[in-house]
């Protein structure tokens, strides 16, 4: 421990999305405002920022505006416009666009985007107003002084597969920090010791969670318009699998599609990747894409518990923010306002505290109390039993989801709870329908042209790993995982996975085992969140490994 390097700084942001960066922003502005000069200190482990940043996106701006007063709005790298706005009803050779949008679906006023273009603009924005950011470290402890958060700890890095210490090991460095802000996206492995060690979720709904799949094309002029954007219902999906697909018309000629589906479905064999490769044969989405190239490829969870699973947002000397914390809206899935607006409030609070010379939770409560008095609360709280309203399928939502319409977002019932996305999924056994490749049979032969396997799509996301390190994903009990994963649900890792990073193999004997290539990982952490009995825990790797999104 004397050998390790220690850093010290006021306020630590481990985090580079929309709400870390959010937060330094809005910070470095109001502690300049009362003459204050703290340090800020951000860190994120992709190997620039926004490399590890995918989102649709559809962004509703205005919180842009308070987050920069002193910037010209046009300045702000948007894409385009959305000028139209439609919801279909897919069939495989069919469609219906509806006369209507779903209450809380219209994006009029919003723009297209790349999130990681965005974020690329903050950072500067941030490095301007003083902020230090660094990238390229993964942190995978958080420091603790008398049971309180005293900041985090990077990576040790040079070691081997067995975690033996090789010629360029080198131990990570100790942040210290009067505040840390924890702003890692959806599943953060560090948010998640941070949630379970100060039992943060006491009381709230269990998370749940969806699977977003994206590519971004080049299509020939006159396909699809800038700022033309449409959201699917039904095919590919059925009843009880909870999800649609989207597109959006962007700029020069780009078209930016995807599906997203909810982690809570039943089928052990069914596939988010192949799904969307399914949906693109659709005879209205094939169209858009007729004479088109794909681009860039990438996979991203979201959090969509809502209101009722939002944790403690605050402990001695720490906050959340973002998609950390559940701030994602229902229905229209969107949460990159959310994430910014959190981003501000916290900075209020931690000015506040500085200020005070009080970081304790007495003052950082003020965050939580602002964020469920404001504009988050007013969005989330009027869908809070939404997504757990489609537990039981599209119809019973659709029942559920009209009662919340005409009571205020109470429903019939009152508050819905939710099953955590691992216990959803059943055994095959017991799985009476169709499963997934037999319901697509003959559609899952990719030709490398409109539809593509897993290894060909990684190869677009730019994914890279060190070779020598320890895995970061990691299966906790091998001899449980044989029993209750493979045996008897048949390993659904390596089909939710959206990167091909669990291959079953069959050895000469007869003995069914899991190979992890954990080369492709796409950071999604689908893993941690859906494999049967909480089977296997993601962990970062090595600071700068993994997909380099370029405008996802």
């Amino acid at each position: 421990m004397d050998n390790v390097d220690t850093v010290s700084t006021d306020v630590l942001i481990i985090g580079g999305g929309p709400s870390g960066l959010a937060t330094a922003i809005y910070l470095a502005d109001r502690l300049k405002q009362k003459g204050l000069n703290n340090r800020i200190l951000l860190i994120d482990k992709g190997n620039s920022i926004g490399s590890h940043i995918l989102s649709g996106a559809v962004i509703k701006p205005d919180v842009f505006k308070e987050l920069l007063p002193d910037v010209e709005f046009s300045e702000i790298p948007f894409n385009a416009r959305v000028t139209k706005d439609s919801m279909v009803l897919l069939g495989e050779h069919s469609h219906i666009k509806l006369p209507f949008h779903a209450p809380y679906m219209s994006n009029k006023g919003y723009y297209t985007a790349s999130l990681g273009q965005l974020c690329k603009y903050l950072a500067v924005k941030a490095q301007q107003k003083g902020v230090e950011i660094y990238t390229g470290f993964a942190v995978d402890e958080i420091l603790y002084k008398d049971g309180k958060v005293i900041g985090a700890k990077t990576k040790d890095t040079g070691l081997d597969h067995h975690g033996n210490q090789l010629e360029n090991f080198q131990q990570g460095t100790r942040i210290e920090a009067k505040i840390t802000v924890f702003a890692e996206g959806p599943r953060g492995p560090l948010t998640k010791m941070l949630i379970n060690k100060f039992n943060l979720t006491e009381g709230r709904n269990e998370q749940v969670y969806s699977l977003g799949c994206k590519e971004l094309w080049s299509v020939p002029q006159g396909n699809i318009e800038p700022g033309e954007i449409y959201h699917t219902l039904g095919y590919p999906l059925q009843n009880d699998e909870f999800g649609g697909g989207f597109i959006y018309g962007l700029n020069d000629n780009k078209v930016a599609v995807g599906i997203v589906v909810g982690l809570d479905y039943k089928d052990p064999t069914f596939d988010v990747h192949d799904a969307m490769q399914v949906w693109k044969t659709s005879s209205f989405v094939s169209k858009i894409l007729k004479g088109g190239k794909l681009v860039e490829y990438g996979a991203k969870t979201l959090p969509e518990g809502g209101y009722y699973a939002i944790p403690k947002l605050y402990v001695d000397n720490a906050l959340i923010v973002g998609d950390g914390a559940g701030l994602v809206a229902m229905p229209t899935l969107k949460g990159i306002h959310l994430s910014v607006k959190s981003g501000i409030l916290a900075a209020q609070t931690i000015t506040e505290a500085l200020s005070k010379n009080d970081t304790s939770e007495n003052t950082l409560k003020h965050y939580e109390t602002s964020v469920k008095s404001g504009t988050i609360h007013k969005e989330m709280f009027k869908v809070r039993n939404f997504r757990q309203g489609f537990e039981k399928g599209l119809f019973a939502g659709g029942f559920h989801f009209g009662t919340q319409l005409i009571t205020g977002g109470a429903g019939f019932f009152g508050r819905l709870r939710s099953i955590p996305d691992y216990k959803t999924t059943k055994k095959l056994k017991d799985f009476k329908k169709k499963p997934f490749k037999e319901r697509f049979k003959g559609k899952l032969e990719f030709d490398k042209v409109l539809t593509f396997d897993k290894v060909t799509d990684v190869y677009y996301s730019g994914v890279y790993h060190d070779e020598q390190q320890v895995v970061h994903v990691r299966i906790n009990d091998p001899e449980k995982y044989k029993k209750v994963n493979i045996d008897q649900y048949g390993a659904p890792e390596q089909f939710y996975c959206s990167s091909e990073v669990y291959e079953l193999h069959t050895n000469k004997s007869g003995e069914k085992e899991i190979r992890i290539h954990a080369e492709n990982c796409m950071h999604c952490r689908t893993c941690d969140i859906k494999s049967p009995g909480l089977g296997i825990t993601w962990a970062v790797p090595n600071g700068g490994n993994g997909p380099d999104f370029q405008n996802m």
